[in-house]
This record gives structure tokens, C-alpha cells and sequence, in this order.
């Protein structure tokens, strides 16, 4: 076994990307994959093809965007994902300022063309709130993904609410545009738990897979050290998306820390296929327990593989023994 640091390797928790978190792969209708991730300056956002998860890994990586000097999106370059709706690519991210680094925004990005590798990408600015929302994007907002069910796209998003330190929640809102809302937010999920307010009160990372009729979403909770841990929510596709009543919260994280196995702070994590149709998680997570100074810092936030399996009542089964085979 390999030692990292003041950790180790095991057969369970070798990298598939090295130093890349908020890990994000999408599939293409044309069987391509595209990676996209937070590098550890923060300062630019990547992009990766390749036509498997395999070769994913070693593929050439191209700088498609790079931050401003100064004023909004010049710092903490954070945890783009690659979407392709409403005809066009997109990447959704958030960033905050030089002179003010913590005032961090959701920021959209749109292709000029079909290649989102070689086409240039052109700024659409901050998300934008639907006409009769006041709330949205006024606070700390960030890691949005998307939603489609039944020809609709919802945007899903974290924001921090109420005074001193704050607390991170999760909201949902139906989409207009790929840089516009229709309706105003609604909140999905607050931390409700112990395990949701370790150190700091925090659900964050929403992410989107589907089986047999239902809406599945993970998320992220706590600080991101050894505390941070996936929860999970979950609809029908025939219910009423913007109703958060109709959302089932699982009472305990579906993933966290495994000292045995040498995982500490998996989450933030996003959903693809195989070519078999078997479902993949990927998220990341350290290898090691301590970390010297703020765990934001720390580069070595790896993106990790595991195969999703499902039990039978259709929920999914989260288990680093679950490894996938490239």
C-alpha cells in the first residue's frame, strides 16, 4: 500500500483524478464524457473529454476559462459543472471577488459553438432570479446543478441564510432560460441534523440521479473535513417538484468518513453511466485524517469512483467496496 502524507492507500481508495474536488462528469448523447472540477488555486476552470471513464483519466485537460484580475469572478473559482440544455453548453459556477473573497455568486458560462473543448466560452454574468424573487443570490450562493424531469429544468443551489457565521441551505426553482429563473426559490433542506452541524451548519453539493420513476438527491453536509458526509432526498417524477413537502429527507448521511478504508470527507459528488448502464458515483475525498490549516486548502481532495447499487425498493446503495471497473 502506498502512503500519502500521514495516510494511506488501500485497495478501496486509490484516486481516479488526483487533487481535483467538487468532481463533475457528464455524458453526452453521443457516448462522450466530459470532466470538469475545483483545482486547487481556484483560479480557472477545466475541461476534460474522453470516450470512457478510463481514458477519462489520463485525458489531455484544457484551460477553458480563466479569472479576472479583479471585481466579481477574480477568486475562489469554485465547482463548475458542464451542462448541455435548452441547445446550447453550458458551465454553471460560483466565484467571488478579489477585494472580497467570501462574496461568492453563481456565474454562468455559455459555448460559442458544438466543441465546448475547442469553441471559445463566452460570459452570460450571474445567474439570474426570476422577476418577483428579491432573495435569491443576495448572500453567499454557490454549487448549483440542474434538474430535468419531464421536459422541465430545474436549478438547484446552496445559500447561506440568517446572521454570524450562517447557515447553508439547499433550494430549488424552475428555470426560464439556461441564465434565468421563472419562479422564486423555494427551500429544499436545511440542517436538521447532528450530522448536518459539525463545526458549521451546512447542506451544499446537490446532485441528480433517477431510478424507476424517482428523483434521487445527494448533498453534502458539515465542514469539509473528516465531518463532511452525503445526505440524501428523493421524489416521485409525478410529484410536484416545487412542493419541498413532497421531498423525503433521509434521516442519517447515505456516505461518510471510513478510517478503515482511508476515506475522510467524501462528498460533493456528481452521477454518470457506464456504457452497461451501470450508475457511477463521483466525489471526492481525502486520504488522510489530519490536515495542517484551513481544510479549504488542502489540495489533496481526490476524485474517487464507486458503483451505484440499488436495493429493492429502488433507493441506492452507497459502499467503497462497490468499486468500478475501467
Amino acid at each position: 500500500m502506498r502512503k500519502e502524507r500521514n495516510g494511506v492507500i488501500t485497495e478501496f481508495n486509490q484516486p481516479w483524478i488526483e487533487q481535483r474536488a467538487d468532481p463533475y462528469v457528464y455524458r453526452h448523447t453521443d457516448g462522450m464524457y466530459y470532466f470538469t472540477a475545483s483545482v486547487p488555486a481556484y483560479d480557472c476552470i477545466v475541461l476534460r473529454r474522453a470516450k470512457s471513464l478510463k481514458e477519462l483519466q489520463d485525458a489531455e485537460e484544457t484551460v477553458i476559462w480563466k479569472k479576472h484580475a479583479s471585481g466579481e469572478m477574480s477568486k475562489h473559482i469554485w465547482a463548475p459543472e458542464i451542462h448541455y440544455l435548452f441547445g446550447k453548453w453550458y458551465i454553471y459556477f460560483a466565484a467571488g471577488e478579489e477585494e472580497d473573497c467570501w462574496r461568492i455568486r453563481p456565474f454562468v458560462l455559455e459555448c460559442t459553438g458544438e466543441d465546448p473543448i475547442k469553441d471559445a466560452w463566452v460570459e452570460k454574468g450571474k445567474m439570474q432570479r426570476s422577476d418577483d424573487d428579491i432573495y435569491s443570490f443576495e448572500a453567499f450562493s454557490l454549487d448549483a446543478t440542474i434538474l430535468e424531469n419531464k421536459g422541465e429544468y430545474y436549478y438547484i443551489w446552496a445559500e447561506k441564510v440568517s446572521v454570524g457565521i450562517q447557515i447553508s441551505n439547499i433550494y430549488i426553482a424552475k428555470m426560464e432560460s439556461a441564465t434565468k429563473l421563472c419562479t422564486a426559490q423555494v427551500l429544499l433542506t436545511t440542517p436538521d441534523y447532528d450530522w448536518e452541524r459539525v463545526d458549521i451548519w451546512v447542506n451544499e453539493g446537490p446532485a441528480i440521479i433517477k431510478c424507476d420513476g424517482r428523483i434521487f438527491m445527494t448533498y453534502s453536509a458539515s465542514a469539509t473535513g473528516e465531518c463532511y458526509c452525503m445526505g440524501m432526498m428523493s421524489i416521485g417524477e409525478e410529484e410536484d417538484i416545487l412542493d419541498p413537502k413532497a421531498w423525503k429527507k433521509e434521516r442519517y448521511p447515505v456516505l461518510r468518513s471510513d478510517r478503515e478504508k482511508g476515506f475522510y470527507g467524501p462528498g460533493h459528488n456528481s452521477f454518470t453511466k457506464l456504457d452497461d448502464g451501470t450508475d457511477v458515483c463521483v466525489y471526492h475525498a481525502r486520504t488522510y485524517l489530519e490536515i495542517e490549516g484551513d481544510p479549504l486548502y488542502d489540495p489533496n481532495r481526490h476524485a474517487m469512483l464507486m458503483e451505484v447499487k440499488w436495493d429493492d425498493k429502488g433507493y441506492p446503495i452507497f459502499d467503497y467496496k462497490n468499486k468500478v471497473t475501467l
